[in-house]
Protein backbone atom coordinates (compact mmCIF):
# COMPACT_ATOMS: atom_id res chain seq x y z
CA UNK A 1 0.00 0.00 0.00
CA UNK A 2 3.06 2.67 0.84
CA UNK A 3 4.58 1.97 -2.47
CA UNK A 4 0.84 2.09 -4.53
CA UNK A 5 0.50 5.47 -2.21
CA UNK A 6 3.59 6.61 -3.41
CA UNK A 7 3.26 6.23 -6.35
CA UNK A 8 -0.35 7.68 -6.60
CA UNK A 9 1.56 10.43 -5.16
CA UNK A 10 4.27 11.14 -7.24
CA UNK A 11 1.57 10.71 -10.63
CA UNK A 12 -0.66 13.42 -9.46
CA UNK A 13 2.29 15.67 -9.26
CA UNK A 14 3.14 14.87 -12.71
CA UNK A 15 -0.54 15.24 -13.72
CA UNK A 16 -0.20 19.02 -13.56
CA UNK A 17 1.08 19.07 -17.00
CA UNK A 18 -1.48 20.89 -18.93
CA UNK A 19 -1.74 18.18 -21.65
CA UNK A 20 -2.80 15.34 -19.15
CA UNK A 21 -4.59 18.15 -17.03
CA UNK A 22 -6.58 18.46 -20.09
CA UNK A 23 -7.13 14.80 -20.55
CA UNK A 24 -8.76 14.64 -16.95
CA UNK A 25 -10.92 17.41 -17.53
CA UNK A 26 -11.96 16.06 -20.60
CA UNK A 27 -12.79 12.64 -19.30
CA UNK A 28 -14.55 13.98 -16.40
CA UNK A 29 -17.09 16.37 -18.62
CA UNK A 30 -17.61 13.47 -20.32
CA UNK A 31 -18.60 11.72 -17.25
CA UNK A 32 -20.69 14.38 -16.40
CA UNK A 33 -22.65 14.23 -19.35
CA UNK A 34 -23.21 10.51 -19.79
CA UNK A 35 -24.50 10.49 -16.06
CA UNK A 36 -26.98 13.47 -16.82
CA UNK A 37 -28.61 12.77 -20.12
CA UNK A 38 -31.56 10.42 -21.07
CA UNK A 39 -33.16 9.94 -17.56
CA UNK A 40 -35.99 11.32 -15.89
CA UNK A 41 -36.74 11.83 -12.10
CA UNK A 42 -40.33 10.15 -11.12
CA UNK A 43 -42.16 12.39 -7.56
CA UNK A 44 -42.92 8.85 -5.43
CA UNK A 45 -44.33 8.31 -1.79
CA UNK A 46 -40.81 6.99 -1.39
CA UNK A 47 -39.44 10.31 -2.32
CA UNK A 48 -38.01 11.27 -6.00
CA UNK A 49 -36.22 8.10 -7.87
CA UNK A 50 -34.46 8.98 -10.74
CA UNK A 51 -35.07 6.82 -14.08
CA UNK A 52 -34.39 5.65 -17.46
CA UNK A 53 -36.15 2.91 -20.00
CA UNK A 54 -35.55 1.73 -23.48
CA UNK A 55 -36.73 -1.00 -25.48
CA UNK A 56 -40.56 -2.94 -25.21
CA UNK A 57 -42.06 -5.60 -24.23
CA UNK A 58 -41.62 -7.64 -20.92
CA UNK A 59 -41.17 -4.85 -18.41
CA UNK A 60 -37.82 -5.44 -16.48
CA UNK A 61 -36.70 -3.60 -13.35
CA UNK A 62 -32.87 -3.45 -13.44
CA UNK A 63 -31.24 -2.62 -10.19
CA UNK A 64 -27.27 -1.58 -10.74
CA UNK A 65 -24.46 -2.37 -7.60
CA UNK A 66 -22.13 -0.30 -6.08
CA UNK A 67 -20.85 2.62 -7.80
CA UNK A 68 -23.83 2.59 -10.39
CA UNK A 69 -26.89 5.00 -11.48
CA UNK A 70 -28.92 4.68 -14.15
CA UNK A 71 -26.26 5.03 -16.71
CA UNK A 72 -24.60 1.88 -15.28
CA UNK A 73 -28.46 -0.22 -15.33
CA UNK A 74 -28.85 1.57 -18.60
CA UNK A 75 -25.66 -0.09 -20.12
CA UNK A 76 -26.25 -3.69 -19.01
CA UNK A 77 -29.42 -3.57 -19.78
CA UNK A 78 -29.37 -1.87 -23.13
CA UNK A 79 -28.78 -5.55 -24.81
CA UNK A 80 -31.71 -6.36 -23.67
CA UNK A 81 -34.07 -3.52 -24.34
CA UNK A 82 -33.12 -5.34 -28.14
CA UNK A 83 -34.53 -8.64 -26.90
CA UNK A 84 -38.09 -7.70 -26.25
CA UNK A 85 -38.00 -6.28 -23.12
CA UNK A 86 -38.90 -2.77 -21.12
CA UNK A 87 -35.73 -2.20 -19.52
CA UNK A 88 -36.16 0.34 -16.80
CA UNK A 89 -33.16 1.53 -15.00
CA UNK A 90 -32.99 3.25 -11.67
CA UNK A 91 -30.33 5.02 -9.42
CA UNK A 92 -30.83 3.49 -6.12
CA UNK A 93 -30.91 6.01 -3.32
CA UNK A 94 -27.69 8.00 -3.18
CA UNK A 95 -26.80 7.84 -6.61
CA UNK A 96 -26.89 10.36 -8.89
CA UNK A 97 -30.13 12.21 -8.80
CA UNK A 98 -32.35 9.60 -6.06
CA UNK A 99 -31.49 11.78 -2.57
CA UNK A 100 -30.51 9.34 -0.12
CA UNK A 101 -33.22 9.26 2.90
CA UNK A 102 -32.96 9.26 6.29
CA UNK A 103 -33.90 5.08 5.67
CA UNK A 104 -31.97 3.71 3.18
CA UNK A 105 -32.06 -0.17 4.21
CA UNK A 106 -32.60 -2.49 1.74
CA UNK A 107 -36.35 -2.73 2.81
CA UNK A 108 -36.81 0.56 1.80
CA UNK A 109 -35.00 0.30 -1.41
CA UNK A 110 -37.53 -3.03 -2.35
CA UNK A 111 -40.23 -0.20 -0.90
CA UNK A 112 -38.99 2.19 -3.67
CA UNK A 113 -39.20 -0.17 -6.25
CA UNK A 114 -42.58 -0.37 -6.04
CA UNK A 115 -43.18 3.15 -6.26
CA UNK A 116 -41.25 3.09 -8.98
CA UNK A 117 -43.22 0.72 -10.96
CA UNK A 118 -46.59 2.20 -9.83
CA UNK A 119 -45.47 5.47 -10.75
CA UNK A 120 -44.76 4.25 -14.42
CA UNK A 121 -48.28 2.27 -13.83
CA UNK A 122 -46.03 -0.96 -14.15
CA UNK A 123 -48.24 -4.06 -12.81
CA UNK A 124 -45.88 -7.12 -12.93
CA UNK A 125 -42.18 -7.08 -13.48
CA UNK A 126 -38.88 -8.99 -13.95
CA UNK A 127 -36.18 -7.66 -11.29
CA UNK A 128 -32.66 -7.49 -11.99
CA UNK A 129 -30.32 -7.17 -8.99
CA UNK A 130 -26.14 -7.21 -9.60
CA UNK A 131 -24.07 -7.26 -6.64
CA UNK A 132 -25.17 -4.52 -3.84
CA UNK A 133 -28.69 -4.30 -5.90
CA UNK A 134 -29.68 -7.74 -5.28
CA UNK A 135 -30.55 -7.43 -1.52
CA UNK A 136 -33.50 -5.05 -2.14
CA UNK A 137 -34.47 -7.08 -5.54
CA UNK A 138 -34.52 -10.08 -3.12
CA UNK A 139 -36.91 -8.36 -0.96
CA UNK A 140 -38.51 -7.02 -3.53
CA UNK A 141 -39.88 -10.72 -5.14
CA UNK A 142 -39.99 -11.35 -1.04
CA UNK A 143 -42.98 -9.36 -0.37
CA UNK A 144 -44.22 -8.82 -3.98
CA UNK A 145 -45.18 -12.04 -5.40
CA UNK A 146 -47.95 -11.20 -7.20
CA UNK A 147 -46.46 -8.30 -8.94
CA UNK A 148 -42.80 -10.51 -10.04
CA UNK A 149 -42.80 -12.25 -13.26
CA UNK A 150 -39.02 -13.54 -12.42
CA UNK A 151 -36.11 -12.47 -10.10
CA UNK A 152 -32.49 -12.32 -11.53
CA UNK A 153 -29.58 -11.64 -9.35
CA UNK A 154 -26.44 -11.53 -10.69
CA UNK A 155 -23.17 -11.75 -8.66
CA UNK A 156 -25.07 -11.03 -5.46
CA UNK A 157 -24.32 -9.17 -2.24
CA UNK A 158 -26.13 -11.68 0.12
CA UNK A 159 -26.41 -13.77 3.19
CA UNK A 160 -23.79 -17.28 3.37
CA UNK A 161 -23.24 -18.75 6.52
CA UNK A 162 -19.84 -17.79 7.74
CA UNK A 163 -17.69 -18.72 10.70
CA UNK A 164 -18.17 -16.18 13.37
CA UNK A 165 -17.04 -12.48 13.11
CA UNK A 166 -16.45 -13.00 9.12
CA UNK A 167 -18.91 -10.74 6.68
CA UNK A 168 -20.88 -12.94 3.99
CA UNK A 169 -18.57 -10.59 1.56
CA UNK A 170 -14.77 -10.92 1.27
CA UNK A 171 -12.90 -7.33 0.53
CA UNK A 172 -10.21 -8.04 -1.90
CA UNK A 173 -6.43 -6.40 -0.91
CA UNK A 174 -6.54 -2.92 -1.05
CA UNK A 175 -10.08 -2.21 -1.49
CA UNK A 176 -10.52 -0.46 1.91
CA UNK A 177 -7.49 1.62 0.93
CA UNK A 178 -9.09 2.81 -2.18
CA UNK A 179 -12.61 3.15 -0.85
CA UNK A 180 -11.01 5.83 1.43
CA UNK A 181 -8.70 7.47 -1.28
CA UNK A 182 -9.00 7.45 -4.54
CA UNK A 183 -13.37 6.96 -4.10
CA UNK A 184 -13.54 10.20 -2.37
CA UNK A 185 -11.64 11.61 -5.80
CA UNK A 186 -12.80 12.45 -8.76
CA UNK A 187 -9.04 13.27 -9.37
CA UNK A 188 -7.55 10.80 -7.80
CA UNK A 189 -9.78 7.97 -9.30
CA UNK A 190 -9.06 9.24 -12.69
CA UNK A 191 -5.33 9.10 -12.05
CA UNK A 192 -5.17 5.82 -10.20
CA UNK A 193 -7.14 4.40 -13.11
CA UNK A 194 -4.91 5.10 -15.51
CA UNK A 195 -1.46 4.59 -13.68
CA UNK A 196 -2.67 1.74 -11.19
CA UNK A 197 -5.09 0.16 -13.76
CA UNK A 198 -4.21 -3.54 -12.63
CA UNK A 199 -4.93 -2.35 -8.92
CA UNK A 200 -8.25 -0.78 -9.67
CA UNK A 201 -9.73 -3.49 -11.49
CA UNK A 202 -8.47 -6.02 -8.75
CA UNK A 203 -9.94 -3.82 -6.25
CA UNK A 204 -12.59 -2.24 -7.23
CA UNK A 205 -14.08 -4.16 -9.55
CA UNK A 206 -13.02 -7.56 -7.90
CA UNK A 207 -11.65 -8.86 -10.85
CA UNK A 208 -8.21 -10.87 -11.69
CA UNK A 209 -6.36 -8.95 -13.82
CA UNK A 210 -4.83 -12.07 -16.09
CA UNK A 211 -8.73 -12.76 -16.52
CA UNK A 212 -9.00 -9.17 -18.20
CA UNK A 213 -5.97 -9.47 -20.26
CA UNK A 214 -6.60 -12.68 -21.30
CA UNK A 215 -10.64 -11.74 -22.89
CA UNK A 216 -11.35 -10.61 -26.29
CA UNK A 217 -10.60 -7.09 -27.11
CA UNK A 218 -14.63 -6.12 -26.74
CA UNK A 219 -14.77 -7.37 -23.39
CA UNK A 220 -11.63 -5.40 -22.59
CA UNK A 221 -13.73 -2.61 -23.63
CA UNK A 222 -16.86 -3.17 -21.66
CA UNK A 223 -14.52 -4.10 -18.11
CA UNK A 224 -13.10 -0.18 -19.01
CA UNK A 225 -16.26 0.96 -19.67
CA UNK A 226 -18.00 -0.27 -16.43
CA UNK A 227 -14.58 0.98 -14.49
CA UNK A 228 -15.01 4.80 -16.45
CA UNK A 229 -18.65 4.75 -15.16
CA UNK A 230 -17.67 4.78 -11.91
CA UNK A 231 -17.07 8.79 -12.36
CA UNK A 232 -18.34 10.82 -11.81
CA UNK A 233 -18.10 9.79 -7.97
CA UNK A 234 -19.24 12.89 -6.15
CA UNK A 235 -23.14 12.42 -6.64
CA UNK A 236 -22.29 8.82 -6.16
CA UNK A 237 -20.59 9.24 -3.01
CA UNK A 238 -24.20 8.70 -0.43
CA UNK A 239 -25.19 5.24 -2.15
CA UNK A 240 -21.81 4.13 -1.94
CA UNK A 241 -21.17 4.58 1.70
CA UNK A 242 -24.77 3.65 2.32
CA UNK A 243 -24.12 0.29 0.11
CA UNK A 244 -20.85 -0.51 2.22
CA UNK A 245 -23.02 -0.44 5.47
CA UNK A 246 -25.61 -2.65 3.90
CA UNK A 247 -23.72 -5.25 2.32
CA UNK A 248 -21.53 -5.18 5.89
CA UNK A 249 -24.22 -6.45 8.02
CA UNK A 250 -26.46 -8.35 5.55
CA UNK A 251 -28.73 -11.17 7.45
CA UNK A 252 -30.33 -14.27 5.99
CA UNK A 253 -33.69 -13.26 4.17
CA UNK A 254 -37.18 -16.27 4.13
CA UNK A 255 -34.86 -17.32 1.07
CA UNK A 256 -37.89 -20.89 1.25
CA UNK A 257 -40.53 -18.66 0.55
CA UNK A 258 -39.15 -16.42 -2.01
CA UNK A 259 -42.12 -18.19 -4.85
CA UNK A 260 -40.66 -16.55 -8.20
CA UNK A 261 -39.17 -17.80 -10.72
CA UNK A 262 -34.99 -16.80 -9.93
CA UNK A 263 -32.52 -17.24 -11.73
CA UNK A 264 -28.57 -16.90 -9.57
CA UNK A 265 -25.56 -16.35 -11.33
CA UNK A 266 -21.46 -15.76 -10.28
CA UNK A 267 -18.17 -16.70 -10.70
CA UNK A 268 -16.04 -18.56 -8.73
CA UNK A 269 -12.81 -16.13 -9.06
CA UNK A 270 -15.02 -13.15 -7.87
CA UNK A 271 -12.91 -11.16 -5.43
CA UNK A 272 -15.99 -10.53 -3.81
CA UNK A 273 -16.70 -13.73 -2.65
CA UNK A 274 -20.14 -13.48 -3.92
CA UNK A 275 -20.12 -17.00 -5.44
CA UNK A 276 -20.72 -19.15 -1.85
CA UNK A 277 -23.32 -16.72 -1.28
CA UNK A 278 -25.08 -16.93 -4.57
CA UNK A 279 -25.27 -20.95 -4.95
CA UNK A 280 -26.47 -21.18 -1.16
CA UNK A 281 -29.33 -18.76 -2.12
CA UNK A 282 -30.19 -20.81 -5.43
CA UNK A 283 -30.02 -23.69 -3.47
CA UNK A 284 -32.52 -22.82 -0.67
CA UNK A 285 -34.62 -20.82 -3.20
CA UNK A 286 -37.33 -23.32 -4.44
CA UNK A 287 -36.91 -24.28 -8.40
CA UNK A 288 -34.17 -21.96 -8.49
CA UNK A 289 -31.31 -22.06 -11.42
CA UNK A 290 -27.69 -21.51 -10.72
CA UNK A 291 -25.40 -20.45 -13.55
CA UNK A 292 -21.75 -20.60 -11.96
CA UNK A 293 -18.41 -20.31 -13.84
CA UNK A 294 -14.96 -20.36 -12.30
CA UNK A 295 -13.51 -17.59 -14.25
CA UNK A 296 -14.96 -14.38 -14.97
CA UNK A 297 -13.95 -11.90 -11.65
CA UNK A 298 -17.08 -9.31 -10.80
CA UNK A 299 -17.89 -8.87 -13.85
CA UNK A 300 -17.84 -11.99 -15.42
CA UNK A 301 -15.28 -11.15 -17.78
CA UNK A 302 -15.78 -13.76 -21.09
CA UNK A 303 -19.66 -14.44 -20.13
CA UNK A 304 -21.45 -11.39 -21.30
CA UNK A 305 -23.45 -12.75 -24.18
CA UNK A 306 -23.90 -16.08 -22.37
CA UNK A 307 -25.02 -14.45 -19.34
CA UNK A 308 -27.67 -12.05 -21.71
CA UNK A 309 -29.09 -14.73 -23.61
CA UNK A 310 -29.44 -17.17 -20.29
CA UNK A 311 -31.34 -14.17 -18.55
CA UNK A 312 -33.17 -13.70 -22.08
CA UNK A 313 -34.38 -17.08 -21.82
CA UNK A 314 -35.15 -17.52 -18.45
CA UNK A 315 -36.84 -14.57 -18.16
CA UNK A 316 -39.44 -14.95 -21.29
CA UNK A 317 -40.16 -18.88 -20.04
CA UNK A 318 -41.31 -17.84 -17.20
CA UNK A 319 -43.14 -14.83 -18.19
CA UNK A 320 -45.17 -17.58 -19.94
CA UNK A 321 -46.29 -19.60 -22.86
CA UNK A 322 -47.38 -16.61 -25.21
CA UNK A 323 -44.12 -15.06 -24.80
CA UNK A 324 -41.60 -16.11 -27.47
CA UNK A 325 -38.58 -17.96 -26.20
CA UNK A 326 -35.15 -17.20 -28.71
CA UNK A 327 -33.62 -20.95 -28.94
CA UNK A 328 -30.25 -21.06 -27.59
CA UNK A 329 -27.65 -23.28 -29.38
CA UNK A 330 -28.01 -26.05 -26.76
CA UNK A 331 -32.02 -25.95 -27.08
CA UNK A 332 -35.08 -23.88 -25.45
CA UNK A 333 -34.92 -23.17 -21.94
CA UNK A 334 -37.83 -24.13 -20.05
CA UNK A 335 -38.72 -22.47 -16.72
CA UNK A 336 -38.08 -25.99 -14.93
CA UNK A 337 -34.98 -26.72 -16.51
CA UNK A 338 -31.77 -26.84 -14.73
CA UNK A 339 -29.11 -24.30 -16.44
CA UNK A 340 -26.21 -24.68 -14.26
CA UNK A 341 -22.74 -24.90 -15.58
CA UNK A 342 -18.64 -23.94 -15.15
CA UNK A 343 -16.72 -22.41 -17.59
CA UNK A 344 -13.09 -24.12 -17.96
CA UNK A 345 -9.50 -22.25 -19.07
Amino acid sequence: MVRLLSILAISAMLVGAAGIYGAYRHDLAAARVHASVGSRIVQTPCGPIEYAEAGEGIPMLVVHGAGGGFDQGSYFAAPLAKRGFRAIAMSRFGYLRTPLPADASAEAQARAHVCLLDALHIQHAAIVGASAGAPSSMLFALENPERTTALVLLVPATYVPRPPNQSPLRTPPGTQFFFNTILRSDFLFWVASHVAHRAVTRSILATPTDVVESASREEQERVAQVLESILPIDPRRLGLLNDAAVTSTLSRYDLEHISVPTFVMSTEDDLYGTFDGARYTAEHVAGAKFLGFDRGGHVWVGHQEEVLSSIERFVKAAAGPNTLVTASPTGDLKAGDDIETHSRP
